[in-house]
């Protein structure tokens, strides 16, 4: 074998041949180095993937354009966060709405019963119907000198509580005439302590229009009561003159219903004041 420039040639007739089992080792090792080397990089480009998907996640859910590098001990609480809350949820104040006005606080003192007062306005229309029975409205009537309208005991009751006006109307049916008196006074006390003292003596009746006289020299029966600063008193009498006894129902019945008559329409100015006041609050 000669060596020239070039390495050694081989030639027919040689004698030396490859060695073939070194050249598939040497094959094979260099197959295994790339196949590590492919893998590697792979990996690598994965974990630059999913750094770069994680980075952009914290980027996207973060109110900045940068995201914290603290750890989550070093964070703020959500106390301590502005504006953050610290009531797990709204909280409104209990509003309760103001009850509805008292009827009777309107008529139990002058300086909140304002509504116009007069005979007309507690005693309208020409009847009253109670039931089947029906009266017919005689004379109406008022005064600022209550014990000029009232018999002495009466006259001075009024006069002692202080009245202010007294307000009456007159009613019949089948001969028996009855007369009603308001008494007014600046307080419920005042009314209240004048219907304890009456218990004798009479408003005076008040005859006119259809109705003759009565109850001026007979035996009449009365009633006394009193309903906010107002008290009110019956004269109930025969027109024939006759004197009225325990037996005499009618009489009782005809003085009864205007009583309970009179007491519904004080109550009613009450509950006419009460609604203005609950449709107009100050």
């Amino acid at each position: 074998m000669s060596f020239g420039q070039g390495g050694p040639q081989w030639g027919p007739g040689g004698s030396q041949t490859p060695d073939w089992a070194a050249l598939a080792e040497a094959s094979e090792t260099r197959a295994r180095r790339r196949k590590w080397l492919l893998i590697g990089g792979g990996a690598l480009a994965t974990i630059g993937v999913a750094a770069a998907v994680a980075i952009a996640v914290v980027s996207a859910n973060s109110d900045d354009a940068s995201a914290s590098n603290k750890p989550a001990g070093e964070l703020p609480t959500s106390a301590d966060i502005p504006g953050a809350s610290k009531d797990p949820a709204p909280s409104f104040e209990a509003t309760t709405p103001p009850p509805p006005p008292d009827p009777k606080d309107y008529i139990s003192s002058a300086k909140k019963d304002k509504a116009p007062l007069g005979p007309e306005s507690l005693f309208p229309g020409t009847k009253l119907t109670s039931g089947e029975r029906v009266y017919k409205k005689g004379a109406t009537a008022s005064t600022k000198k209550c014990a000029s309208v009232a018999q002495p005991v009466l006259a001075n009751i009024l006069t002692k509580n202080k009245c202010t006006e007294v307000l009456r109307a007159t009613y019949a049916r089948k001969g028996i005439a009855v007369t009603v008196g308001v008494a007014v006074f600046d307080t419920e006390a005042q009314a209240t302590k004048a219907k304890k003292q009456a218990d004798e003596g009479l408003v005076t009746s008040l005859p006119g229009k259809g109705v003759s006289g009565f109850c001026r020299t007979t035996v009449c029966r009365g009633t006394y009561n009193a309903y906010g600063r107002y008290a009110y008193f019956t004269t109930t009498g025969f027109l024939s003159g006759k004197d009225v006894t325990t037996k005499d129902r009618g009489a009782y019945e005809v003085g009864d219903d205007l009583a309970r008559f009179t007491f519904h329409q004080i109550n009613r100015r009450g509950e006419a004041q009460a609604s203005a006041a609950a449709n107009n609050p100050e």
